[in-house]
């Protein structure tokens, strides 16, 4: 097992008959310091620094819970996606951890891991772009967020997508609370995206208002999607 990565008893390549004696091999071990426990049936081995142990980063920590056979089933969001999006300084207390399949529930150390349902289903080809409509549709919420700065990351994460992520994002959007399909609306359109615009437009209500607290000279193309 390379250091710094998660592993669960499946790859340690015993049968399950042989689990019970693998459980007290790995006791010995995390007693010597060897590996590290995560939370139950979850382990690695940890990187020395000149500055002592390196814990894993987040995404390392809860790979066992993102990925099913191999497939990724989620995705983390919330606080902890928008503080490594720069959104936000804040550190949340609790991970968000988004599927369509399943509810991830535990602890990682003294951070408590929640569920939330994705709205669309997640793979490994299109978890970043529901990272990004997760961050549309939570903006007005984010704390400590400068929304002119954020507007700028936003809008250049969205145009620097290829032709087939912009495609896919649209069709993601449409799932989504109208909010996120607008604002997406208006940072494509002051991206002089023309394309996919008109479905994103017949699927809001002409006549809803969207309270994001984005004024126009932050996004030009708000009060054309009725966001205030």
């Amino acid at each position: 097992m390379q250091k710094g990565t998660t592993f669960k008893y499946q790859q340690l390549g015993v049968d399950k008959s042989e689990y019970s004696a693998a459980a007290k091999a790995i006791e010995r071990l995390i007693k010597k310091g060897i590996i590290q426990r995560v939370s139950t049936g979850v382990f690695y081995k940890p990187k020395q620094s000149a500055f002592g142990e390196l814990r894993p980063r987040e995404e390392e920590l809860l790979k066992p819970y993102l990925f099913q056979d191999g497939k990724r089933i989620a995705y983390i969001t919330g606080g902890s996606l928008y503080n490594r999006m720069s959104l936000t300084t804040q550190v949340p207390k609790t991970i968000r951890v988004a599927s369509k399949v399943k509810r991830i529930t535990t602890k990682i150390g003294k951070t408590q891991v929640k569920p939330v349902k994705s709205y669309v289903d997640v793979t490994n080809e299109n978890y970043y772009l529901l990272e990004i409509l997760d961050a549309l549709k939570d903006f007005k919420t984010i704390p400590d967020l400068n929304k002119k700065s954020a507007i700028m990351l936003l809008k250049n994460k969205i145009i620097n997508l290829s032709e087939n992520d912009q495609s896919k994002i649209i069709r993601y959007a449409l799932k989504y609370p109208p909010r996120a399909t607008a604002l997406l609306g208006a940072i494509l359109e002051f991206s002089e995206k023309k394309s996919g615009l008109e479905s994103l437009k017949t699927n809001l209500n002409p006549l809803t208002t969207y309270r994001i607290g984005i004024k126009e000279k932050i996004l030009p193309t708000a009060p054309k999607w009725n966001i205030i």
